[in-house]
Protein backbone atom coordinates (compact mmCIF):
# COMPACT_ATOMS: atom_id res chain seq x y z
CA UNK A 1 0.00 0.00 0.00
CA UNK A 2 1.43 3.43 -0.72
CA UNK A 3 1.36 6.11 1.41
CA UNK A 4 -0.41 9.05 1.51
CA UNK A 5 2.18 11.28 3.25
CA UNK A 6 2.76 14.43 0.85
CA UNK A 7 -0.78 13.84 -1.26
CA UNK A 8 -3.20 16.10 -1.44
CA UNK A 9 -5.78 14.42 1.25
CA UNK A 10 -2.51 14.00 3.42
CA UNK A 11 -1.81 17.79 3.24
CA UNK A 12 -5.09 18.59 3.89
CA UNK A 13 -5.51 16.76 6.74
CA UNK A 14 -2.37 18.46 8.28
CA UNK A 15 -3.85 21.76 7.71
CA UNK A 16 -7.39 20.48 9.27
CA UNK A 17 -5.35 19.91 12.15
CA UNK A 18 -3.26 22.84 13.03
CA UNK A 19 -5.84 25.10 11.96
CA UNK A 20 -8.61 23.42 14.63
CA UNK A 21 -5.67 23.43 16.81
CA UNK A 22 -5.50 27.67 16.40
CA UNK A 23 -9.12 27.49 17.21
CA UNK A 24 -8.91 25.48 20.60
CA UNK A 25 -5.80 27.90 21.20
CA UNK A 26 -7.07 31.14 20.63
CA UNK A 27 -10.89 30.85 20.27
CA UNK A 28 -12.93 32.06 17.44
CA UNK A 29 -10.98 33.83 14.93
CA UNK A 30 -10.93 35.39 11.37
CA UNK A 31 -10.13 33.75 8.28
CA UNK A 32 -7.40 36.22 8.01
CA UNK A 33 -6.07 35.73 11.84
CA UNK A 34 -5.80 31.93 10.37
CA UNK A 35 -3.61 32.44 7.80
CA UNK A 36 -1.58 34.54 9.58
CA UNK A 37 -1.36 31.74 13.00
CA UNK A 38 -1.11 29.19 10.38
CA UNK A 39 0.68 30.08 7.86
CA UNK A 40 -1.61 29.53 4.43
CA UNK A 41 -3.16 31.42 1.89
CA UNK A 42 -6.49 32.71 2.29
CA UNK A 43 -7.93 30.17 -0.12
CA UNK A 44 -6.42 27.30 2.06
CA UNK A 45 -8.17 28.71 4.87
CA UNK A 46 -11.32 29.08 3.67
CA UNK A 47 -11.01 25.27 2.43
CA UNK A 48 -10.17 24.22 5.75
CA UNK A 49 -12.60 26.10 7.16
CA UNK A 50 -15.43 24.23 4.93
CA UNK A 51 -14.20 20.60 5.35
CA UNK A 52 -13.97 21.66 9.43
CA UNK A 53 -17.70 22.65 9.30
CA UNK A 54 -18.51 19.76 7.33
CA UNK A 55 -17.24 17.41 10.00
CA UNK A 56 -18.71 19.14 12.49
CA UNK A 57 -16.04 20.22 14.59
CA UNK A 58 -16.49 23.84 14.06
CA UNK A 59 -19.16 26.68 13.08
CA UNK A 60 -19.57 29.90 12.67
CA UNK A 61 -19.39 32.26 15.17
CA UNK A 62 -21.41 35.85 13.79
CA UNK A 63 -19.71 38.52 11.85
CA UNK A 64 -16.82 41.01 13.00
CA UNK A 65 -16.03 44.37 11.49
CA UNK A 66 -13.39 43.89 8.75
CA UNK A 67 -11.79 46.43 6.30
CA UNK A 68 -14.84 49.61 5.62
CA UNK A 69 -17.99 48.52 4.49
CA UNK A 70 -17.42 44.59 4.73
CA UNK A 71 -17.80 42.36 7.98
CA UNK A 72 -15.56 38.95 8.19
CA UNK A 73 -17.21 35.51 9.61
CA UNK A 74 -15.53 34.36 12.67
CA UNK A 75 -14.77 30.65 12.91
CA UNK A 76 -15.03 28.78 16.60
CA UNK A 77 -14.36 25.22 17.62
CA UNK A 78 -17.26 22.94 18.66
CA UNK A 79 -16.09 21.61 21.66
CA UNK A 80 -19.47 19.65 23.06
CA UNK A 81 -18.09 16.57 21.78
CA UNK A 82 -15.84 14.21 22.56
CA UNK A 83 -15.60 15.11 26.38
CA UNK A 84 -14.11 13.53 28.99
CA UNK A 85 -14.91 14.03 32.80
CA UNK A 86 -11.97 14.70 35.75
CA UNK A 87 -12.91 12.79 39.17
CA UNK A 88 -10.51 13.63 42.00
CA UNK A 89 -11.84 11.01 45.06
CA UNK A 90 -10.86 11.46 48.76
CA UNK A 91 -12.06 9.59 51.69
CA UNK A 92 -14.91 10.92 52.12
CA UNK A 93 -15.99 12.95 49.43
CA UNK A 94 -16.05 12.65 45.32
CA UNK A 95 -15.28 16.15 43.20
CA UNK A 96 -16.04 15.58 39.40
CA UNK A 97 -16.00 18.23 36.45
CA UNK A 98 -16.87 18.24 32.32
CA UNK A 99 -13.34 18.56 30.24
CA UNK A 100 -13.78 19.80 26.92
CA UNK A 101 -10.86 19.88 23.97
CA UNK A 102 -10.43 23.26 25.11
CA UNK A 103 -9.62 22.63 28.64
CA UNK A 104 -13.04 25.61 29.49
CA UNK A 105 -13.74 25.72 32.50
CA UNK A 106 -17.05 24.07 33.78
CA UNK A 107 -18.72 23.34 37.22
CA UNK A 108 -17.58 20.94 39.78
CA UNK A 109 -20.14 18.42 41.63
CA UNK A 110 -19.75 17.16 45.08
CA UNK A 111 -20.96 14.12 46.24
CA UNK A 112 -19.81 12.51 50.02
CA UNK A 113 -19.19 9.15 49.98
CA UNK A 114 -19.43 6.48 52.78
CA UNK A 115 -16.72 4.88 54.32
CA UNK A 116 -18.33 1.50 54.53
CA UNK A 117 -17.35 -1.08 52.08
CA UNK A 118 -20.68 -2.39 51.51
CA UNK A 119 -21.93 1.02 50.31
CA UNK A 120 -19.69 1.55 48.17
CA UNK A 121 -19.93 1.05 44.13
CA UNK A 122 -17.15 2.18 41.70
CA UNK A 123 -19.75 1.41 38.68
CA UNK A 124 -22.55 3.40 40.11
CA UNK A 125 -20.18 6.34 41.56
CA UNK A 126 -18.27 7.11 38.13
CA UNK A 127 -21.67 6.54 36.50
CA UNK A 128 -23.48 8.86 39.10
CA UNK A 129 -20.29 11.81 38.49
CA UNK A 130 -20.53 11.86 34.91
CA UNK A 131 -24.27 12.10 35.00
CA UNK A 132 -24.14 14.89 37.69
CA UNK A 133 -21.41 16.61 36.16
CA UNK A 134 -23.17 16.64 32.49
CA UNK A 135 -25.95 18.01 34.08
CA UNK A 136 -24.33 21.36 35.83
CA UNK A 137 -22.15 21.61 32.94
CA UNK A 138 -25.39 21.38 30.38
CA UNK A 139 -23.91 18.47 28.31
CA UNK A 140 -24.82 15.38 26.88
CA UNK A 141 -23.57 12.61 29.08
CA UNK A 142 -23.56 10.32 25.95
CA UNK A 143 -20.70 12.51 24.37
CA UNK A 144 -18.45 11.30 27.11
CA UNK A 145 -15.65 9.34 25.84
CA UNK A 146 -12.93 9.64 28.48
CA UNK A 147 -12.46 8.94 32.24
CA UNK A 148 -9.65 10.42 34.58
CA UNK A 149 -10.17 9.14 38.56
CA UNK A 150 -7.57 10.69 40.80
CA UNK A 151 -7.02 9.03 43.91
CA UNK A 152 -4.51 8.32 46.77
CA UNK A 153 -2.23 4.98 45.62
CA UNK A 154 -2.40 3.64 42.41
CA UNK A 155 -3.27 0.73 40.00
CA UNK A 156 -1.28 -1.37 38.49
CA UNK A 157 -0.62 -1.06 34.48
CA UNK A 158 -0.54 -4.78 33.94
CA UNK A 159 -3.74 -6.43 32.33
CA UNK A 160 -5.55 -7.48 35.44
CA UNK A 161 -3.97 -3.77 37.09
CA UNK A 162 -4.38 -4.65 40.53
CA UNK A 163 -5.79 -1.51 42.79
CA UNK A 164 -3.43 -0.67 45.79
CA UNK A 165 -5.71 2.30 47.40
CA UNK A 166 -6.75 2.63 51.14
CA UNK A 167 -9.38 5.81 49.68
CA UNK A 168 -11.34 3.20 47.95
CA UNK A 169 -13.06 0.55 49.99
CA UNK A 170 -15.79 -1.56 47.94
CA UNK A 171 -13.75 -1.04 44.51
CA UNK A 172 -12.57 -3.81 42.97
CA UNK A 173 -8.67 -5.03 43.74
CA UNK A 174 -8.60 -5.78 40.19
CA UNK A 175 -9.93 -5.17 36.64
CA UNK A 176 -10.39 -1.76 37.94
CA UNK A 177 -9.94 0.04 34.51
CA UNK A 178 -11.43 -2.86 32.53
CA UNK A 179 -14.85 -3.41 34.79
CA UNK A 180 -15.41 0.36 34.70
CA UNK A 181 -14.79 0.80 30.71
CA UNK A 182 -17.10 -2.19 30.25
CA UNK A 183 -19.92 -1.16 32.11
CA UNK A 184 -19.81 3.07 30.87
CA UNK A 185 -18.44 2.43 27.50
CA UNK A 186 -15.79 4.52 28.16
CA UNK A 187 -11.89 4.99 28.13
CA UNK A 188 -10.63 4.89 31.81
CA UNK A 189 -7.62 6.04 33.68
CA UNK A 190 -6.85 5.99 37.06
CA UNK A 191 -4.24 8.11 38.25
CA UNK A 192 -2.34 8.46 41.25
CA UNK A 193 -3.35 11.82 42.94
CA UNK A 194 0.59 13.37 43.53
CA UNK A 195 1.20 12.59 40.14
CA UNK A 196 -2.36 14.55 39.02
CA UNK A 197 -0.51 17.53 41.20
CA UNK A 198 2.37 17.78 39.27
CA UNK A 199 0.70 17.32 35.97
CA UNK A 200 -1.03 20.81 37.28
CA UNK A 201 2.20 22.91 38.79
CA UNK A 202 3.95 21.81 35.30
CA UNK A 203 0.44 23.40 33.38
CA UNK A 204 0.16 26.38 35.63
CA UNK A 205 2.15 26.30 38.60
CA UNK A 206 5.61 25.85 40.23
CA UNK A 207 6.43 23.13 37.44
CA UNK A 208 5.83 25.48 34.27
CA UNK A 209 8.50 26.01 32.18
CA UNK A 210 10.88 23.98 34.25
CA UNK A 211 12.71 21.31 32.36
CA UNK A 212 13.11 19.03 35.44
CA UNK A 213 11.12 18.77 38.98
CA UNK A 214 10.55 17.16 42.27
CA UNK A 215 7.16 17.31 43.62
CA UNK A 216 6.72 15.83 47.42
CA UNK A 217 2.84 15.58 48.30
CA UNK A 218 2.20 16.39 52.04
CA UNK A 219 -1.36 15.59 53.26
CA UNK A 220 -3.14 12.91 54.77
CA UNK A 221 -0.20 10.90 53.42
CA UNK A 222 3.12 11.39 51.88
CA UNK A 223 3.94 10.78 48.31
CA UNK A 224 6.13 12.39 45.31
CA UNK A 225 6.11 12.80 41.87
CA UNK A 226 8.79 13.46 39.05
CA UNK A 227 8.66 15.34 36.18
CA UNK A 228 11.05 15.61 33.34
CA UNK A 229 10.16 17.58 30.23
CA UNK A 230 5.87 17.12 31.01
CA UNK A 231 6.77 13.32 31.29
CA UNK A 232 6.04 11.63 34.70
CA UNK A 233 7.91 8.80 35.77
CA UNK A 234 5.29 5.97 37.15
CA UNK A 235 7.67 3.19 37.27
CA UNK A 236 7.26 -0.23 35.70
CA UNK A 237 4.38 -0.62 38.33
CA UNK A 238 2.71 2.55 38.95
CA UNK A 239 3.86 3.01 42.21
CA UNK A 240 7.32 5.38 41.77
CA UNK A 241 6.67 8.27 44.09
CA UNK A 242 5.39 6.04 47.02
CA UNK A 243 8.07 7.08 49.65
CA UNK A 244 5.58 7.31 52.27
CA UNK A 245 6.10 3.43 53.04
CA UNK A 246 9.89 4.33 53.29
CA UNK A 247 11.40 3.30 56.80
CA UNK A 248 13.16 6.21 58.24
CA UNK A 249 16.99 6.89 58.55
CA UNK A 250 18.36 6.79 62.35
CA UNK A 251 18.79 10.91 62.25
CA UNK A 252 14.85 11.33 61.09
CA UNK A 253 13.49 8.81 64.05
CA UNK A 254 15.28 10.78 66.66
CA UNK A 255 13.42 13.61 65.37
CA UNK A 256 9.81 11.87 66.59
CA UNK A 257 10.08 8.48 68.47
CA UNK A 258 6.51 7.42 67.48
CA UNK A 259 7.80 7.14 63.50
CA UNK A 260 8.94 4.45 61.89
CA UNK A 261 8.11 5.47 58.16
CA UNK A 262 7.80 9.03 56.19
CA UNK A 263 4.22 9.09 56.44
CA UNK A 264 4.54 8.51 60.43
CA UNK A 265 7.09 11.54 60.46
CA UNK A 266 4.86 13.80 57.98
CA UNK A 267 1.93 12.92 57.03
CA UNK A 268 -1.74 13.87 58.79
CA UNK A 269 -0.91 11.64 61.95
CA UNK A 270 2.31 13.42 62.72
CA UNK A 271 0.73 16.79 62.14
CA UNK A 272 -2.03 16.43 64.34
CA UNK A 273 0.42 15.47 67.13
CA UNK A 274 2.39 18.29 66.53
CA UNK A 275 -0.40 20.57 66.52
CA UNK A 276 -1.35 18.64 70.22
CA UNK A 277 2.12 18.98 71.59
CA UNK A 278 1.02 23.37 71.53
CA UNK A 279 -2.34 22.80 72.88
CA UNK A 280 -4.26 23.36 69.34
CA UNK A 281 -7.64 21.53 67.70
CA UNK A 282 -6.13 18.19 66.90
CA UNK A 283 -9.31 16.50 65.69
CA UNK A 284 -8.37 15.23 62.29
CA UNK A 285 -5.74 17.26 59.30
CA UNK A 286 -8.16 19.77 58.58
CA UNK A 287 -8.66 21.35 61.89
CA UNK A 288 -5.04 20.80 63.20
CA UNK A 289 -4.07 22.76 60.15
CA UNK A 290 -6.83 25.16 60.55
CA UNK A 291 -5.92 25.91 64.08
CA UNK A 292 -1.83 26.11 62.85
CA UNK A 293 -2.74 28.78 60.50
CA UNK A 294 -4.36 30.71 62.90
CA UNK A 295 -2.00 29.65 66.23
CA UNK A 296 0.68 32.67 67.44
CA UNK A 297 3.03 29.57 67.08
CA UNK A 298 2.69 28.99 63.77
CA UNK A 299 6.65 30.16 62.74
CA UNK A 300 7.90 27.29 65.13
CA UNK A 301 5.32 24.64 64.26
CA UNK A 302 6.32 25.53 60.47
CA UNK A 303 9.93 24.94 61.00
CA UNK A 304 9.37 21.59 63.01
CA UNK A 305 7.60 20.26 60.43
CA UNK A 306 10.10 21.68 57.96
CA UNK A 307 12.63 19.57 59.58
CA UNK A 308 10.88 16.67 59.55
CA UNK A 309 10.17 17.61 55.65
CA UNK A 310 13.94 17.69 54.85
CA UNK A 311 14.79 14.08 56.43
CA UNK A 312 11.99 12.63 54.25
CA UNK A 313 13.12 14.34 50.91
CA UNK A 314 16.54 12.41 51.19
CA UNK A 315 15.58 9.40 49.08
CA UNK A 316 13.97 11.83 46.38
CA UNK A 317 16.62 14.00 46.24
CA UNK A 318 19.55 10.92 46.37
CA UNK A 319 17.41 9.16 43.50
CA UNK A 320 16.36 11.97 41.37
CA UNK A 321 18.98 14.96 42.24
CA UNK A 322 16.03 18.19 40.78
CA UNK A 323 16.66 21.36 40.88
CA UNK A 324 13.41 22.14 41.97
CA UNK A 325 11.92 20.55 44.70
CA UNK A 326 7.97 21.68 44.98
CA UNK A 327 6.10 20.98 48.00
CA UNK A 328 2.21 20.19 47.61
CA UNK A 329 -0.74 18.84 49.64
CA UNK A 330 -3.12 20.73 52.76
CA UNK A 331 0.00 20.83 54.91
CA UNK A 332 2.44 22.58 52.28
CA UNK A 333 -0.56 24.43 51.32
CA UNK A 334 -0.77 26.06 55.02
CA UNK A 335 3.11 25.72 55.59
CA UNK A 336 3.26 28.25 52.40
CA UNK A 337 6.87 30.04 51.12
CA UNK A 338 8.15 29.73 55.01
CA UNK A 339 7.87 26.14 54.87
CA UNK A 340 9.79 25.46 51.68
CA UNK A 341 12.22 27.49 53.45
CA UNK A 342 12.31 25.54 56.46
CA UNK A 343 12.61 22.65 54.36
CA UNK A 344 15.55 24.21 52.04
CA UNK A 345 17.51 25.10 55.30
CA UNK A 346 17.13 22.01 56.46
CA UNK A 347 18.02 20.07 53.46
CA UNK A 348 21.45 22.11 53.24
CA UNK A 349 21.97 21.81 56.63
CA UNK A 350 22.30 17.40 56.97
CA UNK A 351 23.06 16.77 53.08
CA UNK A 352 24.92 17.76 49.89
CA UNK A 353 22.61 18.17 48.21
CA UNK A 354 21.17 22.02 47.47
CA UNK A 355 17.67 22.37 45.79
CA UNK A 356 15.29 25.13 45.20
CA UNK A 357 12.36 24.15 47.25
CA UNK A 358 9.36 26.15 46.49
CA UNK A 359 5.72 25.96 47.50
CA UNK A 360 3.43 25.28 45.58
CA UNK A 361 1.21 27.48 43.74
CA UNK A 362 -2.11 25.51 42.73
CA UNK A 363 -3.46 26.20 46.38
CA UNK A 364 -6.74 24.45 45.13
CA UNK A 365 -7.93 21.50 44.56
CA UNK A 366 -4.70 20.40 42.87
CA UNK A 367 -5.81 16.66 42.00
CA UNK A 368 -8.66 17.97 40.20
CA UNK A 369 -6.89 20.38 38.33
CA UNK A 370 -4.03 17.85 37.42
CA UNK A 371 -6.75 15.55 36.24
CA UNK A 372 -8.70 18.07 34.36
CA UNK A 373 -5.18 18.80 32.61
CA UNK A 374 -4.34 15.35 31.67
CA UNK A 375 -7.58 14.72 30.28
CA UNK A 376 -7.65 18.16 28.13
CA UNK A 377 -4.91 16.70 26.29
CA UNK A 378 -6.83 13.23 25.92
CA UNK A 379 -9.90 14.72 24.73
CA UNK A 380 -7.94 17.29 22.39
CA UNK A 381 -5.48 14.06 20.86
CA UNK A 382 -8.73 12.26 20.27
CA UNK A 383 -10.71 15.36 18.60
CA UNK A 384 -7.45 16.34 16.25
CA UNK A 385 -7.46 12.34 15.63
CA UNK A 386 -11.11 12.06 14.24
CA UNK A 387 -10.47 15.53 11.93
CA UNK A 388 -7.56 14.07 10.80
CA UNK A 389 -8.98 10.55 9.62
CA UNK A 390 -12.33 12.42 8.22
CA UNK A 391 -9.97 14.57 5.94
CA UNK A 392 -8.06 11.39 4.49
CA UNK A 393 -11.02 9.38 4.12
Amino acid sequence: MRSAQGTPSWLGAVNDRVGLSALLDHGPLTRNRICELVGVSKPTASMMMTRLIAAGVVEERGQVAGNPGRSATLYAARTDRPLGVAIAIEADELRASVVDAAGGERPVVRTALSRDPADRDAVREVRTAIRDASEAAGTDPSVVHTVCIGTAGYVDPGEEGTLFSETLPGWPVSGLRQALATELGVSVFVENDVNLAAIAERESGAGEGRDVFALLWLGNGVGASFDVAGDLHRGSFGGAGEIGFLPLSAAAQALDEHAVTSQDLAGAVAVRRIAAAHGLDDADHRSALEAIAASPDRAAIVEEIGERVAHISLPLLATLDPGRLVLAGPTAIVGGQPLAEAVERGIRSISRWYPEVVATRIDHDPVLHGARAFLTAKVRDDLLGTVARLSLS
